[in-house]
């Protein structure tokens, strides 16, 4: 057994190293390509003022694509964390309203948020349904629930400390996308660095390996969820901090993002590859390119055409790198 591990340690550490050479460094070319195009389409792209707007765009897709990263390597997905954000996010807007300090309504409805994670774990690994269609109808849940408890209207937060976070800059970098340049740091040391991290990687290149090896795939996988479910949650306080109010509709379509960025990043949808540092490059690359269209003026319409595009174009990639490593 110890050999076992030995050689699952090995192959890791071989399959990000090649990781890096074949997939990080061409996902920066092609970021600093997508830079260029828009750049020369017009002279306000690359400006400073431009470049953090892309940041703090990025910043809650970014804290949902770490927790789709780690539920994609183990073999799951999660449809229902955009919803969360919407969710808790009006959720804390009212707590604040009610006279509760936002510390303490911050910290409430991320450990509430716990219980949406346990709920989508239950339905996959208790009543046996694939993970796209539990958390698919948990999202439905999420967003009818955040839609009764507001009565479909956004609602304002009135504490100015709290809504001065999402505004605060530190050393001119706003800090929101700061927050998830911290969390993609934590959560990638967890990942690359810890027994936990390899047992992710373990169960989903080969979950009857794992167990033979002592694991449990489906406390793994339960852990998951509701990492993934808190830090929606609280990517959906930042976005209330952001916007000033909780939005129902807030995080609509974001897991569709965060997926595509987790796949461009080198994320295989079969389970069992990917990191989280070419996860951060495939958000960049994403949302350089979403704000490329905003600037030379694309229809939004054809933004959304655009970005299905862009997903497919993810999915046929992550094809073929994983023919080619087969």
């Amino acid at each position: 057994m110890k050999n076992d591990n030995s050689n699952v340690k090995k192959t890791d550490a071989k399959g990000g190293i090649s990781l890096f050479k074949s997939n990080e460094i061409m996902m920066l070319i092609v970021l600093i390509v997508v830079i260029a195009i828009f750049s020369i389409m017009n002279g306000n792209y690359l400006t400073y003022n431009n470049m953090t707007n892309i940041l703090v765009a990025a910043s809650t897709i970014g804290m949902l694509a770490i927790g789709e990263t780690f539920l994609i390597i183990a073999g799951h997905i999660d449809l229902s964390s955009a919803h969360i954000v919407s969710l808790f996010g009006v959720m804390t807007a009212l707590l604040i309203n009610g006279g509760m300090p936002w510390p303490l309504a911050m910290i409430i409805v991320v450990v509430v948020s716990s219980v949406v994670g346990l709920a989508n774990s239950c339905l996959v690994n208790i009543f046996g349904l694939q993970p796209f269609i539990a958390t698919l109808a948990m999202s439905q849940v999420c967003e009818g629930v955040a839609y009764l408890i507001c009565s479909g209207k956004s609602v304002p937060v009135n504490d100015v400390v709290f809504n001065e976070i999402g505004t605060t800059r530190v050393l001119g970098i706003p800090l929101p996308a700061i927050i998830m340049v911290i969390l993609f740091i934590i959560f990638g040391l967890v990942l690359s660095k810890t027994v936990f991290g390899r047992s992710v990687y373990m169960i989903g290149g080969n979950p009857e390996a794992a167990r033979l090896a002592g694991l449990n795939p489906k406390k793994i996988s339960t852990i998951l969820y509701v990492i993934a479910a808190m830090i929606a949650a609280f990517a959906g306080v930042m976005m209330t901090t952001r916007m000033h109010s909780g939005q129902p509709a807030g995080g609509a379509g974001s897991e569709f993002d965060a997926i595509t960025a987790a796949i461009l990043g080198g994320v295989a949808f079969s389970g069992g590859k990917g990191n989280l540092a070419g996860c951060f490059i495939g958000l960049l690359i994403m949302q350089c390119f979403n704000n490329g269209l905003t600037v030379i003026n694309v229809s939004s319409f054809w933004q959304t055409v655009a970005k299905g595009l862009l997903l497919i174009a993810a999915l046929i990639f992550d094809y073929f790198r994983r023919k080619k490593l087969a």
